[in-house]
């Protein structure tokens, strides 16, 4: 059965009857648990690099990379007002980091793998399927203080996730941070479709912080991702420290990044004692990526200064237009590093993004509609909703490929920075890409089992 947030109560300006505890209760729950009147999830547009049926991201996916189920793993600060067997987590921040699997099913019990293949590697114009949430698998849930050789349940969820990172194409585990005005249904839809279109060789695990699923309540949502800092740190640390994960990368959207980005500074600069090197080495973070990041710009640029060295590539892609960032820019009194405005920056910041673009590993990518064909020009959620910038980020996730391995082509600013934009052959150089670097055989098969 779906998880379903109902939708919170209507206030009354009458004191509540002691009599009454039952619907005392009941109100408070449902004034506190995300509500979950968003549209629904549909499957993304093909990637541009699979609509000609040259690529077939599937291929060597296996029985158990072939049907409409796609489980991702989960991670969440959120409260719960039950745990388990089927977990109701609220909008309000926890100091427990809650683990387990998201079971995610692509349309209804109609559609079959032969139909959702066909859709998945063609530019079908059949109504996409919608991705839901049938239900989440509660494993763990660990306060800050406790060790994980402590908890038989954290244990377990780490193991499995190693069982999951065995039985993939590589050992490589992706950690995707929604944006604000989300939900838990979607941001579990979102990491399956990540999953799905990486042939199902990618293990996703979502971090889903506290976000109220509401534009009106934008601003306790930047609050929440603040509360959320420290646990996607920890998370991290855990990630390292208990999997056999080759590397962690990361995709932060949105407001996402008001989480990754000051989490990765904290990771960064927290007094271990290790060498720059040894940190580098523990964390084992590669690729990190923002797509439309909404965090003031001057802060993004000092936290990308304390980490960039323990970090293998940082990538952030921007449409100038962006409508959503405008509002976010309006509401904080500064651009965003989704939109950014360059003089912001204080001398030493623009010398540091310069050097960074040329040679620390800084990739700052333009999504201008004016270079992708069919891109709404105030597109936010270009990641996923546009075919030939979803084929990039792939192209980074899966194949671990610079730009200018991807297809894209390099440009510098008058004064000096480097960034990169897509030219008019993008979708045939970007078949080029896959056909030439054909995927190992390997599912990244997610193990059923939970708790």
């Amino acid at each position: 059965m779906p998880l379903i947030d109902p939708r919170p109560a209507p206030s009354t300006p009458h004191a509540p009857s002691p009599a009454r505890p039952a619907a005392l209760v009941a109100a408070l729950a449902a004034a506190i648990v995300l509500a979950g009147c968003q549209t629904p999830v549909r499957l993304m547009p093909t990637p541009v690099v699979f609509q000609s049926g040259e690529v077939d991201p599937f291929e060597k996916a296996g029985a158990m990379g072939k049907g409409t189920d796609v489980p991702v793993l989960y991670a969440t600060n959120r409260g719960a007002l039950i745990e388990r067997p089927d977990p109701i987590y609220t909008i309000l921040p926890s100091e427990r980091l809650r683990l387990g699997v998201a079971h995610v099913r692509i349309g209804d019990e109609d559609l079959d793998w032969e139909t959702l293949r066909r859709l998945s590697t063609s530019s079908d114009p059949d109504r996409r399927p919608v991705v839901r949430l049938d239900r989440l698998d509660p494993m763990a849930s660990l306060p800050p203080w406790a060790a994980v050789s402590a908890s038989p349940d954290a244990q377990a969820f780490f193991a499995l996730v190693d069982r999951a990172l065995a039985a993939s194409a590589n050992r490589e585990l992706l950690v995707y941070v929604h944006g604000a005005r989300n939900s838990v249904t979607r941001s579990a839809a979102q990491a399956a479709q990540l999953r799905h279109f990486s042939g199902r060789r990618i293990v996703v695990l979502a971090f889903m912080w506290p976000s109220t699923g509401s534009i009106l309540r934008y601003l306790t949502d930047v609050a929440n991702a603040e509360a959320s800092v420290d646990p996607f740190a920890r998370l991290v640390e855990l990630l390292a420290a208990n999997t056999q994960a080759s590397a962690i990368d990361v995709l932060a959207y949105s407001a996402g990044a008001q989480v990754v980005s000051p989490g990765l500074a904290k990771l960064a600069t927290a007094p271990t004692g290790e060498t720059r090197a040894a940190l580098a080495a523990r964390l084992r973070l590669r690729n990190v990526y923002f797509a439309a990041p909404d965090i003031d710009t001057r802060r993004f640029v000092e936290e990308t200064r304390q980490y960039i060295d323990v970090v293998g590539r940082v990538s952030v892609a921007a449409n100038f237009n962006d409508s959503a960032l405008r509002f976010a820019e309006i509401v904080h009194r500064a651009s965003r590093a989704g939109r950014p405005n360059p003089t912001e920056l204080a001398p030493e910041q623009t010398i540091f993004m310069i050097e960074a673009s040329q040679r620390l590993g800084f990739d700052a990518i333009k999504v201008d509609p004016r270079d992708v064909p069919g891109l709404p020009t105030r597109s936010h959620a270009f990641w996923y909703e546009d075919p030939w910038v979803s084929a990039d980020l792939l192209g980074l996730f899966l194949l671990d490929a610079g730009p200018e391995r991807r297809g894209l082509e390099a440009q510098v600013t008058p004064g000096g920075a480097r960034y990169w934009r897509f030219p008019p052959d993008f979708g045939e150089r970007a078949v080029r890409l896959f056909l030439s670097s054909a995927p190992a055989s390997g599912t990244g098969g997610m193990p059923q089992g939970g708790k």
